[in-house]
């Protein structure tokens, strides 16, 4: 992947203009993941961890200095704000729907949303991508495609591979760990070999399906080996 210096934008911005606000909360979980702030619940659930990277999060305003701030948020402090949220509503595991229904998740991601605003990139009052997003966005998914391989990548462009590519990036940069925590599905593979001898035999043979992560080749036999995780 190329170098991710020159790219306009943190991958948590990037991930809204490209998928919404559930992508966002997606990049957040993944950049807390790779400190090690965060790590799978039960299954098809994201915790916090507590460590120092959870601690260095910043504390988010109260609702009194939200009303005070109104839209004035430094800019610096909206992903710090977001992923903080995230964070704090981990303390009890939950799915990533009910993370992005959480009300101090949603006001993070609002304010994401009110700098791309003031930059062009969403419009007013649906605060949706506008052309010149959409632009952007496909020159950035041009330049930067879907890794093949999560090895070399540093932190950052994971990140910028998850906010362009989605789960076709978490299967690669994160697959073990996205698929625990309930971010990727697990992809249905018919065995269609094994159907076209069945059809052929009067013994009935076995016709159902395999289930893998996606993140690393089915193996042979009855299950999947699910593959490498982060």
């Amino acid at each position: 992947m190329a170098d991710t210096a020159r790219v306009r934008g943190t991958p948590h911005e990037i991930a809204l203009l490209a998928g919404g606000p559930r992508a966002a909360v997606t990049v957040a979980v993944v950049a807390l993941h790779l400190r090690g702030a965060v790590e799978p619940g039960a299954p098809g659930t994201v915790t916090a961890v507590d460590n120092e990277a959870g601690r260095a999060l910043p504390e988010l305003p109260t609702p009194e200095e939200v009303l005070a701030l109104e839209d004035d948020i430094p800019a610096d402090l909206r992903v710090p704000y977001l992923e903080s949220a995230v964070y704090q509503r981990l303390y009890e595991p939950c799915d990533i729907r009910e993370l992005g229904r959480d009300p101090e998740v949603r006001w993070a991601v609002a304010t994401l949303k009110i700098g791309l605003a003031d930059g062009g990139m969403v419009g007013l009052p649906l605060l949706r991508p506008t052309r010149a997003a959409r632009r952007r966005l496909h020159l950035l998914r041009t330049a930067y495609p879907v890794p093949a391989s999560r090895a070399d990548l540093s932190d950052d462009e994971k990140l910028l591979a998850v906010a362009l590519h989605g789960e076709a990036a978490l299967r690669v940069v994160v697959p073990r760990f996205a698929l625990r925590a309930g971010l990727t599905e697990r992809v249905r593979l018919r065995r269609k070999r094994a159907l076209r001898r069945s059809s052929h035999t009067s013994g009935g043979g076995y016709t159902g399906h395999l289930y893998c992560s996606g993140a690393a080749g089915c193996g042979g036999g009855s299950g999947c080996g699910g593959g490498g995780g982060y």
